[in-house]
């Protein structure tokens, strides 16, 4: 993908608070359509994370991972770009626009992971192990691995993810979590649901 220079200077000068710029967030996902929540980073490159891509708050990504939001048509005469991208000038018309990928909250996304157009949902707090080949959805909290990829385990218990769904830890803002932290330490760095019923809903 080729950047224009305007382009490249003004990502440079956005991308300085990546973790909280609303201007960013706003640019992204008109210029680019990648929409991306609050507190999520690594994910501010279109020539990495494609179109069509919807990344909730909180949510990790190597600056190695890449998204890829469609395949080359291999029932066509050739799998050439210039078959499927008007911008070339031998077809009138792009291919339709694909699906939205769903990235929910708390996503970790590892070094040289790759997403496939084949994958269109990845849960909440689900973890993609670095070097993985993603092309299915990946559940909430399940932690996936390989090529191709597939969930290994849950993070966590049935319960226990249930706790913490009900908590909704995630709408809380950057403040609230450093709040949430001195108060419940335990419900945050060892969750089950004893300790997160202690703190009951957060937002």
């Amino acid at each position: 993908m080729a950047f224009a220079v305007g382009d490249k200077l003004k990502l440079i000068w956005l991308r300085r608070n990546e973790y909280e710029s609303t201007a960013l967030r706003d640019w992204f996902s008109r210029r680019w359509k990648i929409e991306v929540g609050l507190y999520s980073y690594g994910c501010f490159d279109p020539w990495r994370i494609s179109a069509h891509t919807r990344i909730g708050r909180y949510c990790s990504f190597a600056r190695s991972a890449r998204v890829i939001d469609q395949n080359h048509p291999l029932d066509a005469l050739t799998t050439h770009p210039y078959l499927y991208e008007r911008r070339f000038g031998v077809v009138a018309e792009n291919l339709p626009e694909p699906p939205w990928l769903q990235v929910e909250d708390d996503v970790w996304v590892g070094h040289n992971a790759t997403i496939l157009p084949g994958c269109k949902f990845i849960g909440r707090g689900a973890v993609i192990a670095a070097g993985a080949i993603i092309n299915q959805d990946i559940p909430r909290y399940a932690i996936a691995a390989g090529m191709p990829g597939r969930v290994l385990r849950q993070r966590f218990d049935a319960e226990t993810i249930a706790a913490i769904e009900a908590s909704q830890w995630w709408l809380l803002d950057k403040l609230a979590l450093r709040d949430l932290i001195r108060q419940h330490p335990a419900a945050v760095f060892h969750p089950d649901p004893r300790n997160l019923a202690a703190i009951g809903p957060t937002a």
